[in-house]
């Protein structure tokens, strides 16, 4: 799942070098926090949060087995 949220998130930002994801694993839930550049916020969130909810959505379709959540944090 790491490697997944790297790859999408790198294509839209423009500091990639900023770009960290932690996964945690608690209980049955994986929850994935991801850290972006603040610069790039607004990007990987998008209008609306339009493009984090896609994110999400490709998240929970990569694994139906497991519950994932993701986190953005400043």
């Amino acid at each position: 799942m790491k490697a997944l949220v790297e790859h999408i998130v790198k294509a839209l930002v423009d500091q990639k070098d900023y770009v960290r994801v932690e996964e945690i694993q608690e209980g049955q839930t994986l929850s994935i926090k991801l850290t972006v550049h603040p610069d790039d916020m607004g990007k990987v969130i998008g209008k609306q949060g339009r493009t984090a909810k896609a994110i999400r959505s490709v998240l929970y379709a990569a694994t139906p087995e497991q519950r994932v959540r993701l986190d953005i944090v400043d």
